[in-house]
């Protein structure tokens, strides 16, 4: 990552994001979906967003394979690019938020430092994390992509849970347990846990 200019410097602004939270009749946060690649946690997070959308709210939903093919198409899959591209998001997120959107990310993270990076780049009262937690072989059993079988064939390098460690959250705002529960049990948990949260803001 290159490193900042000293001639840049921040440009003041006259609306602030409490002038646009007010504008856009909600406070703007940011969920940020974490487990193993086949937890669910796309899956989930785009039921949760259709949801919140169904009930008025205002949403943005960024996906980690999606973002892969646009902003952070120029990044690897190595340590260093891997985290910045949950840096970029984490910016990206914190400007979506900035103007009264949900936020709601999908991304392995596998990294506590990365998450809570993220965290303090977003705010800490406006950002929940989000654990999807579900067993590996749970995951690998429902990998249509095949990508567990070619990490455990060598094939791929340093693929969370075979060749490279996933760091559970140690105190997530949420744990959903995908293998135990639904998908329409697990959507309604979320929705009802964000009221909460969301009242809080």
């Amino acid at each position: 990552m290159a490193t900042q200019s000293p001639n840049v410097v921040a440009q003041a602004i006259s609306i602030l994001p409490a002038d646009r939270a007010r504008l856009m009749g909600q406070k703007g946060s940011v969920l940020w979906f974490t487990g193993l690649s086949g937890s669910g946690k796309s899956t989930l997070a785009n039921a949760l967003d259709a949801e919140l959308h169904r009930n008025g709210t205002k949403t943005a939903l960024l996906d980690g394979d999606n973002l892969r093919h646009g902003l952070c198409g120029d990044l690897g899959f190595g340590a260093e690019d891997r985290h910045e591209n949950l840096r970029r998001v984490a910016e990206v997120a914190k400007l979506m938020a900035d103007t009264g959107l949900v936020v709601i990310t999908a991304f392995v993270s596998p990294f506590r430092s990365d998450r809570d990076r993220a965290r303090t780049i977003i705010g800490p009262e406006r950002f929940a994390e989000i654990y999807v937690d579900c067993p590996l072989e749970v995951c690998a059993a429902r990998d249509v992509k095949g990508l567990y079988a070619k990490a455990q064939a060598g094939l791929i390098a340093d693929f969370t849970g075979v060749n490279s460690p996933y760091e559970a959250p140690l105190a997530p705002e949420l744990t959903v347990s995908s293998g135990a529960e639904s998908l329409e049990a697990s959507t309604r948990r979320v929705a009802e846990w964000y009221k909460t949260f969301n009242s809080r803001l």
